[in-house]
C-alpha cells in the first residue's frame, strides 16, 4: 500500500539548491573564461574551423 513520503527539509532543500547554483556558476566562469581565450588567441586546447566556405565563395 502506498505511504506519504516525509517532507523534505528547508536545509536539505537550500543545499541541493546551492550546489545547483554552484555548478552553474562554475560552468558560466569556465564559458566565459574559454570564450575570453579565443577571442584574444590565447586558446591553446581549443580548436574550432574557420569559415573556408565563405572565403571561396569571395574567390
Amino acid at each position: 500500500m502506498a505511504v506519504p513520503k516525509k517532507k523534505t527539509s528547508n536545509r536539505k532543500r537550500n543545499q541541493r539548491r546551492a550546489t545547483w547554483n554552484r555548478k552553474a556558476r562554475l560552468a558560466a566562469q569556465r564559458a566565459m573564461s574559454l570564450g575570453k581565450a579565443v577571442l584574444s588567441g590565447r586558446a591553446k586546447g581549443f580548436h574550432y574551423p574557420m569559415d573556408d566556405a565563405d572565403e571561396e565563395e569571395e574567390s
